[in-house]
């Protein structure tokens, strides 16, 4: 199957979706980064730090005013893309707290963004509203300590929380 990589996918009203090409056993296809929203946006899981999905998020966009740029959790295939977009767009980066690594022992850091800084952390059931909906964080320890689904209407979108697709919209 040739994927769809940094093409605008309509998934329903107000949902569409980006594809990182980042394919590997653990990102399947890809890390997929969705746009929430119509006349203003919030962008769910910026991708990594790759510069032609960053472009084709911009492109996205189309002008369009981002409200905000959501991170899931802080896996370097989910939120690297977040400071670059941030700062293209002046959005704010709002979301899962940066992940807390005390040393203990051995243990591999790599998959990691140490870099993630948010703006704004949201805790369990804190909401934000986006274009007239409202996004609610659900935390969902269990993939990483710091892992948040985001509730948006009859969606849910899980990071890496359940796996398939990178990210996953279930409806």
């Amino acid at each position: 199957m040739d994927a769809p990589y940094e093409l605008l996918e309509p998934l329903e009203p107000g949902i569409v979706r980006v594809l990182a090409r980042n394919p590997s056993a653990f990102t399947f296809y890809g890390t997929q980064t969705y746009l929430v929203g119509d006349i203003e946006v919030a962008v769910i899981d910026p991708g990594p730090d790759l510069p032609d999905h960053v472009e084709a998020l911009i492109r996205a966009i189309g002008g369009r005013r981002v409200a905000a740029i959501m991170c899931t959790h802080t896996h370097r295939d989910h939120s690297p893309a977040a400071r670059p977009l941030a700062n293209v767009t002046g959005a704010p980066i709002i979301g899962c707290a940066p992940l807390a690594l005390q040393t203990v022992g051995p243990r591999a850091d790599a998959a990691f963004d140490g870099a993630y800084a948010p703006d704004t952390i949201l805790e369990d059931g804190e909401s934000i509203e986006v274009d007239g909906r409202r996004i609610t964080a659900v935390a969902t320890p269990g993939h990483t300590s710091n892992h948040l689904c985001f509730a948006v209407g009859d969606a849910l979108f899980t990071g890496d929380h359940v796996m398939g697709w990178s990210t996953t919209v279930v409806v």
